[in-house]
């Protein structure tokens, strides 16, 4: 394998299509074969998440020709899938050369005459997808790496319907990049020439204002007469990302007057210099959120990562102190609220159906139940969710109420085939804000339901594995665990084991692993596709807090030592 990196380590030093500076950061390494290795042993691959990887010289880096690269393989299943006349929407985030990956991209469309419609700013990753739809293109880019540390970009890839490219249709284009044996191969146009034969064009504001329309249709407004929304003091950080003008837009025409945006993290930042991770599932993240909350004495803080798929939430407890809850706490809240207002208004649909993932906690999907509303596993990712949305768009017989998953993220409407962190953000401030009218406040409206639905908890614990040594120990520990299941964990009896790579339940095969315990709980095995991890996800449901917490305590230390021998 190591000659294989050296070899294609000195053709991108000899090819003249590889600039200057480019090479120069590559022999600044040539004594390092450590890094030459990790830089080209492999190709950049799709994942749940798309392409994502370290910014850098290499092919297994984000750079412009890796992006030109996965470009043309993409221009090319274009190609081949599409007639007549074929279009792309390209987006991007606040990171470090988002604007030129996303240029670069377009530039590569065009020299496969292929128009190319470009973002002239960061914009939010739903608004792509909705604009896919919108613009009837037949694709879509965003550049971006979510919420990873600023050394990452990435390119995530979206089909006509504005879903991400399910496994398929991503190794088909991934067949099309490895069949490019040099940067030559790469078609590409300059941008004058592209614009004026009509191939590159600028997205206007119109597009804005569709997708803020789409997102208020989805709203649950209740006695606007009494402005009761104009009463929420909302606390707002973009973390240096691509939410903050679009979110602020939607609170704003939804009757949210009292909106203060975090100073230090309102501007875009490729350094999210504030932070140690531009994540709102770590803590560290609302610091800065929570200070100015309690200056303003806010009933609630919203965070959204870079590119504004994801949301997260601080509120009040008993105590009068911020905690920031759970995806899993957030989306049970959510989908309570929709299915309440829904039932108040005039009726729940009768088809109406839930999608969450086979790792997200059940106690959402209780609450649906508890209102009649079918639920529905998908794989993790939220294509999955977005690839069931529009199969019963064009079906026509069920409605979709909401979607969502452990890790964040969230979509209610058919407006876009993403998690929305610009929908979570107003559905979540009028859910606030309609329980306030009634003297409630989030939290205590999540005590209320874990007495009716029982105390669940649940916990995510990661093992990182970088680099190629990384990923043959992934592989290495799932095939330990299928050829010798485990049978107990920290005394109780494993009761059932569902491995998805056998496909359950007419799930695409993946490689995870499920197991469910004797006492109601459950943890399920899987290798991360965006990051060097197994991620492993644990839950618990019991009569009470404590009893969760110590049942957490136990089912943790059981599995964690268990694999730690694998």
């Amino acid at each position: 394998m190591m000659s294989v990196a050296v070899d294609k380590y000195n053709e991108w030093l000899e090819d003249d299509l590889i600039d200057q500076v480019t090479k120069q950061e590559l022999r600044d390494i040539s004594a390092q074969p450590k890094e030459i290795e990790d830089r080209f042993y492999r190709d950049l691959q799709f994942g749940t998440g798309g392409l994502r990887g370290v910014l850098g010289a290499g092919t297994n880096r984000m750079n412009k020709y890796t992006v030109g690269l996965a470009t043309q393989g993409l221009a090319q299943f274009l190609l081949q899938q599409f007639t007549g006349n074929r279009s792309i929407v390209i987006a991007y985030d606040s990171r470090n050369q988002s604007p030129e990956f996303a240029l670069e991209a377009a530039l590569v469309m065009a020299g496969n005459g292929i128009k190319a419609y470009v973002f002239r700013t960061l914009r939010p990753t739903p608004e792509l997808s909705f604009a896919v739809r919108y613009l009837k293109a037949s694709s879509g880019i965003v550049i971006t790496a979510s919420h990873n540390p600023p050394e990452y970009n990435g390119y995530k890839a979206y089909d006509a319907n504005g879903c991400q490219y399910l496994t398929h249709d991503a190794e088909l284009i991934i067949e099309q990049v490895q069949q490019l044996n040099s940067l030559g191969q790469v078609k590409r146009l300059a941008q004058g020439e592209a614009e004026a034969a009509g191939l590159l064009e600028w997205i206007d504001e119109a597009v804005d204002q569709a997708f803020i329309h789409a997102v208020t249709a989805v709203s649950q407004t209740f006695d606007k007469e009494n402005h009761l929304t104009s009463d929420l003091k909302i606390v707002f950080t973009p973390l240096h990302g691509a939410g903050n003008l679009s979110v602020r837009r939607v609170l704003q025409e939804n009757g949210f007057r009292h909106v203060y945006v975090v100073p230090e993290q309102e501007k875009p930042d490729a350094l999210f210099s504030t932070v140690t991770s531009p994540n709102p599932e770590e803590k560290q993240a609302f610091v800065l959120a929570v200070k100015l909350a309690e200056q303003k004495e806010a009933d609630l803080v919203i965070g959204t990562d870079p590119d504004c798929d994801r949301m997260g939430i601080a509120v009040r407890n008993q105590h009068n102190e911020y905690i920031i809850l759970t995806g899993n706490q957030t989306g049970a809240i959510l989908i309570h609220y929709l299915l309440s207002r829904m039932k108040e208004q005039g009726g729940i649909p009768t088809q109406g159906i839930v999608f969450k993932t086979i790792v997200t906690s059940e106690m959402g999907a209780k609450i649906a139940q508890s209102y009649g509303v079918k639920v529905e596993n998908t794989l993790t990712g939220f294509k999955y969710i977005g690839e069931k949305i529009s199969q019963i768009v064009e079906a026509g017989v069920e409605q979709f109420i909401f979607g969502y998953e452990e890790s964040y993220g969230y979509l209610a409407g058919t407006h876009c085939r993403d998690k929305d962190g610009v929908v979570a953000s107003l559905l979540i401030s009028e859910a606030a804000a309609y329980y306030k009218s009634r003297g409630k406040t989030l939290y205590e409206v999540l005590q209320q339901l874990y007495k009716v639905h029982g105390f669940f908890l649940e916990k995510l614990q990661s093992i990182t594995l970088k680099g190629k040594e990384g990923l043959e120990q992934m592989g290495a520990m799932m095939a330990g665990l299928r050829e010798n299941p485990l049978q107990t964990v920290n005394g109780q009896k494993v009761r059932e084991i569902q491995d998805y790579l056998l496909g359950i339940n007419g799930l695409p095969e993946e490689n995870v692993l499920k197991y469910f315990l004797a006492d109601g709980s459950w943890f399920c095995i899987r290798p991360s596709g965006t990051e060097p991890k197994i991620k492993i996800y644990l839950s618990v449901c019991c009569q009470s807090e404590q009893g969760a917490a110590s049942s957490m305590d136990s089912l943790v230390e059981g599995v964690m030592g268990l694999l730690m021998i694998q």
